[in-house]
């Protein structure tokens, strides 16, 4: 086969075997960047799912810690009366304290248990299930989610 030589500087100098050449090249390439933007496409819709399923898990942890938080404020406000209005002193009432804290996690519905209670503070460990409508379709529907806390007595000026 004869080589042809393709170097003119414009289409109109371009002899009718270039033509043809150009035109086999041009519709072997045709439809190539349709695949490309279809591959990006579909990477960036996995990214932003990512992104989005991690940061609803991210809710949910933060939203598991306050409700720690709260159990465990809950059973510090439980003071022992009786030892305040004898000696002054602010101690907690343990029975009082837990079941505070254990009743609060109920009524948002999380369960716990008391890891710690002492004459100034309560320790609570919360555990919740969150939904998780991102990770829905990954099979994840939920994330169980476990936070520790700690409050302690404050007396008010």
């Amino acid at each position: 086969m004869k080589a042809v030589l393709c170097s003119a500087s414009g289409p109109w100098t371009m002899t009718g075997a270039c033509r043809r050449r150009r035109s086999r090249l041009a519709d072997a390439d045709r439809g190539g960047a349709s695949i490309q933007i279809l591959y990006i496409a579909i990477i960036g819709l996995l990214f932003t799912a990512a992104l989005h399923g991690g940061g609803t898990v991210l809710a949910a942890r933060s939203h598991g810690y306050g409700l720690a938080q709260s159990a465990a404020r809950a059973g510090a406000q439980q003071i022992d009366v009786a030892t305040y209005r004898a000696t002054g002193e602010l101690r907690l009432d343990p029975t009082l304290a837990a079941q505070a804290a254990i009743r609060f996690l109920a009524e948002a519905g999380a369960t716990g248990v008391i890891n710690r209670i002492t004459a100034a503070e309560i320790t609570v460990t919360a555990i919740s299930r969150q939904p998780t409508p991102a990770l829905r379709t990954l099979g994840h529907p939920t994330v169980t989610v476990t936070a520790t806390a700690t409050a302690a007595i404050t007396p008010q000026p």
